[in-house]
């Protein structure tokens, strides 16, 4: 929970930063945009070192580093500090997939894939608690945005010292080498994706520092993999990357991610424009944009999460992942269609915070099922990064949307307001993002393949010294000896 809280606290007072440091809203974006690009680089780096290292200390490294960060976020009044500060606290996502590393340690099979999935689900009801308590702090004449990151670092803090006491010391650890260049790369692609997106309504699409930007991240994504198919302990292991379960898992990770940041940013922005001036809107105050608008999705996500690891067991984590995304697809096309009133804005929220705890609940025990025991944590943090890709992407594209259109004759001292068709294609996008997750859950995931990957060729040692085959080519998990003459899954089924 305390992952996506850091990812979305901000998003209702981007506006009060934007005001009080004086920065333009390509400026601000990168508020938010830092701590996903951050996200997706210390989440696969992170994962490496809790396998070589141990997943308690990692996480005990983590929780420093988040605290530290939200402190400098609470004391800077500096537009370059605060990025800063969000690019410390975006390492906080690791704390995501070093949480499965634990679970699939410590917990019994039979329970790991409601214990997945209810912790995968928490995400969805951190990142709108998050943006209902930012609204509470930031209340009043003279709103100060400070507040929240000193809630931030109380969490924090708070984390800190429940994994000191609550979570066991490691068993086992990998060793081996850290990818420091893999991360460095990974680092540079993003920026030379994410920038010239943030950037592009501005410089023009069609400008050469735009074109420049999107063709440098062109060969450095060549560059990039070819250095990760030939490092030892690469960042990112691509045989395991490109193994079929895991990269239609991951596709779908990325879609999710934009998705929700496609719902919370345009949902948020849209509910706080005035409408007698823009003549679409709710002129609401952050406080009840994040308490009326978006905590009802918020408890709607909580909710689904447990619904989420029940589906998973019943029907299978694809067809849950499918079911999901129909509800995306449903949310979102809401969504688009009618904004214009206040119950139609919350009931389509409430159907997308139900789209993304499914999404959630699912991906994690598709992984697990794709991959030996031993990789578990590698395989979720590039899971993960999949997800902060996404949702950086989100975020960069929604706020170049909103600010490519703006209104006409606005009346003197009113900031630009994005034109309600820019609302209308976000939405849109969003929808299509589940459009194709459905395809993935029902085309990509079904497919069988009579080789197996190199990542689940043969059987892998386990954390406990035993001997576990990867799982099966659709999806279904072969039996294990537990060592003790009784036969129990290596993995759970996650295929319809």
């Amino acid at each position: 929970m305390v992952v996506s809280m850091m990812q979305t606290l901000v998003i209702p007072i981007l506006g009060i930063i934007q005001n009080d440091l004086g920065a333009t809203t390509a400026q601000v974006s990168w508020v938010t945009t830092a701590t996903l690009l951050s996200a997706a680089v210390f989440t696969p780096l992170l994962g490496r070192l809790g396998d070589q290292r141990g997943t308690k200390p990692t996480l005990l490294g983590v929780l420093v580093v988040m605290v530290a960060g939200s402190v400098l976020a609470a004391t800077t009044s500096s537009m370059l500090w605060l990025i800063v500060a969000r690019v410390m606290q975006g390492a906080a996502t690791a704390i995501f997939p070093l949480a499965l590393s634990v679970l699939r340690q410590e917990v019994a099979p039979a329970r790991l894939p409601g214990a997945m999935a209810l912790v995968s689900g928490t995400l969805g009801f951190g990142s709108g608690l998050a943006l209902v308590s930012a609204g509470l702090l930031t209340t009043g004449a003279d709103p100060d945005y400070h507040l929240v990151f000193w809630l931030a670092a109380a969490l924090a803090v708070a984390a800190l010292i429940a994994v000191a006491v609550a979570v066991p010391a490691p068993r086992t650890r990998t060793g081996g080498r850290t990818d420091w260049l893999g991360a460095t790369g990974l680092a540079l692609l993003l920026v030379l994706i994410l920038l010239p997106i943030s950037q592009g309504h501005t410089w023009g699409w069609t400008s050469a520092r735009t074109l420049a930007l999107f063709a440098a991240a062109a060969v450095t994504t060549v560059l990039w993999v070819f250095v990760e198919r030939r490092v030892r302990d690469p960042l990112v292991d691509m045989k395991m990357f490109v193994h079929r379960p895991v990269l239609f898992t991951n596709i779908a990770g990325l879609l999710v991610g934009f998705a929700m940041f496609a719902q919370f940013i345009g949902v948020s922005y849209l509910v706080q424009t005035p409408s007698e001036i823009a003549g679409y809107g709710f002129g609401a105050s952050v406080l009840r944009a994040s308490v009326v608008y978006l905590l009802p999705s918020a408890l709607v996500s909580l909710v689904a999460a447990q619904f989420g690891g029940v589906l998973v067991r019943r029907i299978g984590a694809r067809l849950t992942l499918a079911v999901g995304a129909v509800f995306g697809v449903i949310g979102f096309a809401w969504l688009t269609l009618a904004h214009d009133t206040t119950a139609s804005v919350i009931l389509a929220g409430m159907v997308v915070g139900v789209a993304i705890s499914f999404g959630y609940a699912a991906m994690p025990a598709l992984i697990v099922a794709g991959v030996p025991h031993h990789q578990t944590g590698i395989a979720n943090g590039i899971n993960s990064i999949s997800r902060s890709t996404g949702s950086a992407i989100g975020s960069a594209v929604v706020t170049s949307l909103l600010a490519s259109k703006t209104l006409d004759n606005l009346p003197t001292g009113v900031p630009a307001l994005p034109a309600e068709s820019q609302y209308t294609l976000s939405f849109a996008l969003a929808g299509m993002a589940f459009v194709l997750v459905i395809g993935v859950a029902m085309v990509g995931l079904a497919m069988r393949r009579r080789s197996s990957s190199p990542a689940t060729a043969t059987p892998a040692p386990s954390d406990d010294g035993e001997s576990t085959p990867a799982s099966s080519d659709d999806g279904e998990s072969t039996p294990a000896s537990s060592g003790e003459g009784e036969t129990t899954p290596a993995r759970t089924a996650v295929s319809a």
